[in-house]
C-alpha cells in the first residue's frame, strides 16, 4: 500500500514515487536543462526510453542535480525501457548498456519491455522504430521468456534493481508469469478517465504488480487521434473535470492527477514549463469524495489514444485486444 507518497515494489521492496516526471516528446536539446528543473523543483522519479531519442540528455540533467548537491543518486528512481528491435537474446544486455551508459549511472530502478512485441534487429546507431526501411513490419523470433531471463540476469548483477513491463494485456502477462523467476514489478499503460481500464488494473494488482500511467492527461497529450475517438473533448476541458477542478480551487491537471493516484496509479506527468511542474507536484491534499469519483467513472469510454499501428502507420496489428 502507500503513504500517498510512495508505492513498494515487489519483490524488491523499493519504493517509487506516486507522482514522478515522464520524458517522451521532449527535444533533446532541451532535455538536459528540464530534466534538471524538474529534479530541481522537487520529482524524483524520472520516467525514460531509448526510443525517446533524448536519454543521453536525460542523463546530463540528472548528473548535473546529483553533481549540484540537489539530489542524491539513491533519492532518485530511474526508469529505462528494451525497445522492440533488441528483444533478441543477444541484444538485451549490450542494449541495456547503451540505456546506462546513456544515463552516465551505476544501475537504474526499474526498466520495463517496452512493447510484447519483437521486430527485426537494427543497429542501435541507425534510427529505429516500428518499420524497416522498406516501411514494413518485419517480426523477429525471439521468444519473450528468452528476454526476460536476460533481465533478470541483469537483476542478479546488480545493473536493475526491478524489471518490468509496458502496454502488455492480460493474456501477454499470463504467459509471462508462467516461467518469470523475478516475477515483474511495474505495467505502465496508457490510463485516464477515457481508458480506465478498471479490470485490468484490478487483476495485476491481484499478481502483486503496480501500476504506471502514462497521457494521464488523455487526448490533450496527442496531436492527432485515432478514428473513432474525435467526438471526445479534450480531457482537460471536459466540463465533469473542470467542475470538479473548480470545487477543489484546483486546475484539470491536478485533478486528473490526483484521480490517479487516489487509486494507488503512478502518474509521470511531462511538461517543459516549471511552474506546471510544481503544479503537478503539488496534489497531496486533494481528495476527491464519492460523488467526483462516481462522475469520473462515467467518463470511461475505452477511448485508447496510442493506438499508434492504425493512426500513425495505418496497419492493423490489434495488439491492444
Amino acid at each position: 500500500m502507500s503513504d500517498r507518497k510512495y508505492i513498494t515494489l515487489k519483490p524488491s521492496g523499493d519504493k517509487i514515487p506516486l507522482v514522478g516526471f515522464g520524458t517522451a516528446r521532449i527535444s533533446p536539446a532541451e532535455t538536459a536543462q528540464v530534466i534538471y528543473d524538474a529534479i530541481k523543483v522537487g520529482n524524483r522519479l524520472i520516467d525514460g526510453a531509448l526510443c525517446y531519442g533524448n536519454e543521453a540528455e536525460v542523463g546530463k540533467g540528472v548528473k548535473r542535480a546529483i553533481a549540484e548537491g540537489i539530489v542524491k543518486r539513491e533519492e532518485l528512481f530511474i526508469v529505462g525501457k528494451l525497445w522492440n528491435n533488441f528483444h533478441g537474446k543477444e541484444h538485451v544486455k549490450p542494449i541495456f548498456q547503451k540505456t546506462l551508459d546513456n544515463y552516465g549511472l551505476d544501475y537504474i530502478d526499474l526498466y520495463l519491455v517496452h512493447f510484447p512485441l519483437a521486430i527485426e534487429y537494427v543497429e542501435p546507431s541507425q534510427p529505429f522504430g516500428f518499420l524497416n526501411s522498406n516501411g514494413e513490419l518485419k517480426l523477429a523470433k525471439a521468444p519473450l521468456q528468452e528476454t526476460w531471463r536476460e533481465l533478470e540476469s541483469l537483476v542478479d548483477s546488480g545493473v536493475i534493481r526491478n524489471i518490468g513491463i509496458s502496454n502488455f494485456n492480460v493474456q501477454s502477462i499470463l504467459d509471462l508469469l508462467t516461467y518469470a523467476r523475478i516475477r515483474p514489478s511495474v505495467l505502465e499503460i496508457e490510463h485516464h478517465p477515457y481508458l480506465q481500464q478498471s479490470r485490468l488494473i484490478h487483476w495485476v494488482r491481484s499478481q502483486g504488480i503496480q501500476v504506471i500511467a502514462y497521457a494521464s492527461f488523455g487526448n490533450a497529450v496527442f496531436e492527432q487521434v485515432p478514428q473513432g475517438t474525435q467526438h471526445l473533448e479534450n480531457l482537460m476541458k471536459n466540463p465533469i473535470i473542470v467542475s470538479i477542478a473548480e470545487k477543489h480551487h484546483r486546475n484539470s491537471g491536478q485533478i486528473l492527477l490526483a484521480w490517479a493516484v487516489q487509486h494507488e496509479v503512478i502518474v509521470i506527468p511531462k511538461t517543459v514549463n516549471i511552474d506546471r511542474m510544481k503544479s503537478n507536484l503539488a496534489i497531496d491534499h486533494i481528495q476527491l469524495d464519492e460523488d467526483d469519483l462516481e462522475k469520473i467513472s462515467q467518463l470511461d469510454a475505452n477511448a485508447r489514444f496510442n493506438d499508434f499501428f492504425e493512426n500513425t502507420y495505418g496497419f492493423n496489428l490489434p495488439l491492444f485486444n
